[in-house]
């Protein structure tokens, strides 16, 4: 009798903990957008040359070695050749556990202003694209 409780027992335990594990989840990134602010509250596509450009996503069930990269590129500006890449930057996860938001951003690269034209931003997780997000200089 005493061993079938302790099957019993064991049988719950690890059912408790796949359902633990399950509820963690994979790693994601998503909601990956352009705004005027670290936090993403002013979300906005569109920027003055003065404006620093903010990439922000939101990271849910990160752990500790992720990496989150951005790839920044002129599309289309004047006197730059098309798709140049402009910068890169990582961010690698450095808490054990992270749910939160993740942002990148871009002051004025030259003479403290943006060149007029349009820009996109390539962010991937892992070496894995997630979402490109464009914006323009007005």
């Amino acid at each position: 009798m005493k061993s079938k409780k302790l099957s019993i027992l064991f049988s719950v335990l690890a059912l408790v903990i796949s359902t633990l594990a399950c509820a963690m989840g994979e790693p994601t990134l998503d909601n990956v957008r352009t705004a005027l602010d670290q936090d993403g509250n002013q979300v906005t596509s569109v920027f003055s040359t003065t404006d620093t450009v903010y990439v922000v996503s939101d990271l849910s069930n990160g752990i500790k070695g992720n990496v989150i990269t951005s790839n920044w590129y002129a599309v289309e500006v004047a006197d730059t050749e098309p798709n140049f890449l402009i910068g890169s930057s990582d961010i690698t996860v450095q808490d054990e556990t992270f749910d939160g938001t993740i942002y990148f951003f871009f002051p004025p690269p030259l003479d403290g202003q943006w060149p007029l034209g349009t820009y996109k931003v390539e962010v991937l997780f892992n070496n894995v694209l997630i979402s490109t997000v464009n914006f323009s200089v007005e």
